[in-house]
């Protein structure tokens, strides 16, 4: 998470995050408080939709989640879709419904499953407590998403074990995972390039929204 925020940052765009949901609620709301033109929940997801590979760029039309379907603010998400269609990423834009949820989906079971249940592309524990929290207070809201684990991927124990409650990583726990079961280390490996494309993913929309003004709500 923190790597997200690091690209979401600059000028006139603040970056708050967390992996627990009643801390990011709270850093939400201090934000707001201190006063908040719209949110964008920006970032990463797992993928649920068969085919997305990992770097795919989720523009949602929704969110749908523990809190029931949260709209998203469809002209912000537009402008969006636009800025990003004269770049090289064009082509791994999708537009469709983000699944909100309170854990982890870490197998191809539990994601297949997921996918069924509410047809949506792919799957954060951030989006719709980001939705809520600007619905409450009357703010536009986008959700902007890069794929890394496709929906094909089981994630090892290990990718999780180091999460902490305030989203940074510690690397003790991942360690101490890899040497209680060392077979994880291929799958991790793996897990680390889809992040990479991911990550490559995101700095590009992010410059490319940037320059085009797209992260200002209208």
């Amino acid at each position: 998470m923190a790597f997200e925020a690091r690209i979401a940052r600059g000028e006139g765009v603040e970056a708050v995050f967390a992996a627990r949901a009643d801390l990011l609620e709270r850093a939400l709301s201090e934000t707001v408080a201190r006063g908040c033109a719209g949110i964008v929940s920006f970032g990463t997801a797992g993928g649920l939709a068969p085919g997305l590979e990992p770097g795919s760029l989720i523009i949602a039309d929704a969110v749908d989640g523990p809190l029931g379907r949260i709209p998203i603010d469809a002209a912000w998400a537009a402008r969006c879709v636009a800025a990003l269609a004269a770049t090289p990423i064009k082509a791994s834009v999708r537009r469709g419904t983000m699944a909100g949820v309170t854990a982890p989906v870490v197998s191809a079971e539990d994601k297949a499953r997921l996918h069924r249940s509410t047809g949506a592309l792919a799957v954060d524990m951030e989006s719709h407590v980001a939705g809520a929290i600007a619905a409450a207070h009357g703010l536009p809201f986008i959700v902007c998403r890069a794929v890394v684990d496709p929906a094909w991927r089981t994630l090892p124990r290990a990718a999780t074990a180091g999460l902490r409650d305030d989203g940074t990583t510690a690397v003790g726990p991942i360690l101490r995972e890899l040497v209680r079961e060392p077979s994880q280390l291929g799958a991790l490996i793996r897990l680390a390039a889809d992040a990479r494309a991911a990550r490559t993913t995101l700095i590009k929309a992010r410059h490319a929204l940037g320059e085009a003004g797209a992260l200002r709500a209208a």
